[in-house]
């Protein structure tokens, strides 16, 4: 057996601005947890304060077990608390996305990595308040609507900002039809499996066309698939017989479904890994270059992604966002 993916220790100064969405729990706390001890200062964005501050407490008590390994070993700066903060964001509502934004906007820091980790999968049918299928805003138009009004912020924050997009090998199950984007049809009809699949297909689809208009800027932009990890989000499959007999029963079974650090060392490597700096476009799973279906490849398809996106979302995006979005300032 060969040793486990892993992301190298560094030092990252807490002037080191990271929002990761989702960062209270399962996945995102892991990546909020160790980019926090490595040094960097970390705004988890998630819906509850609660549980934002539960998590938060949670890093804490586990920051004092490792402090002395920290320094010693990896030669850290040792703090006596972690730089973990918590901004409320609920992407569910447009209006949530937009007070975040410009609560984070007015604090007037600078921005250096933005990890797009929060999402739901397989829900039922349900359409939120924006009109939108609630996959499809959570995990890809509301993650959409944060990059075009932060990237500004990214632009002027220095050297090596990197955006990041936890995706997911569902991609390789859906189809692509972007006439029907925003499901519209009967809600028992609802196919939950395809359009999640969609969702983390449009990810990959958006990370290509961000690469290609922000090429040789300080913004790069990358994916990962995590695996099949034991986290919250398999909530939304108990009631599939496939998926949490067959699929999620036989994968624990056989001893492949991960923790969550072992899904989150992927983004983490991405995020904090100093070989990795101007590395942009990839696919990550257990922190290697992984491919894609040719569809998430097609840049005809992703560029008519892209300006169906634009489409739903021209109400949210100022033309000044957009014209930074494209890559034209």
């Amino acid at each position: 057996m060969g040793a486990r993916p892993s992301f190298p220790i560094v030092s990252i100064p807490r002037e080191r601005i990271v929002i990761v969405t989702g960062g209270n729990t399962g996945l995102g706390y892991e990546i909020s947890k160790w980019i926090a001890v490595m040094g960097a200062t970390v705004i988890i964005a998630c819906r509850s304060e609660e549980r934002a501050r539960q998590a938060i407490e949670r890093m804490q008590k586990e920051y004092e077990v490792l402090k002395g390994e920290m320094k010693d070993k990896h030669e850290l700066a040792v703090y006596d608390k972690l730089a973990v903060e918590f901004m409320p964001l609920n992407l569910i509502s447009m209006q949530s996305t937009l007070d975040f934004v410009q609560s984070f906007k007015s604090s007037g820091r600078k921005l250096h990595i933005l990890i797009c980790n929060a999402g739901i999968g397989m829900a039922p049918f349900e359409r939120t308040a924006d009109g939108f299928e609630k996959m499809l805003q959570v995990n890809y138009l509301g993650h959409f609507v944060m990059v075009a009004k932060l990237l500004p912020i990214m632009r002027t924050s220095g050297e090596d900002c990197r955006m990041l997009f936890m995706s997911s090998d569902g991609h390789r199950s859906c189809r692509f039809n972007i006439n029907t984007i925003n499901y519209d049809g009967q809600p028992d009809k609802f196919g939950r499996l395809d359009y999640y699949g969609r969702t983390k297909l449009y990810q990959i689809m958006q990370m290509h066309c961000l690469v290609r208009r922000l090429k040789n800027t300080n913004v790069t932009i990358n994916s990962s698939h995590p695996g099949i990890v034991e986290t919250e989000i398999n909530r939304n499959f108990e009631d599939s017989f496939f998926w949490n007999t067959i699929f999620f029963g036989g994968t624990k079974l056989i001893g492949k479904m991960k923790t969550p650090i072992e899904g989150a060392t992927s983004i983490i490597n991405a995020a904090v890994n100093p070989a990795l700096t101007g590395v942009n476009g990839i696919y990550y799973y257990d922190c290697k270059s992984s491919y894609t279906t040719g569809t998430a490849r097609n840049e005809q398809k992703q560029e008519a992604l892209w300006e169906k996106t634009l489409e739903l979302l021209k109400d949210h995006i100022t033309t000044e966002e957009l014209n930074i979005l494209e890559g034209r300032t």
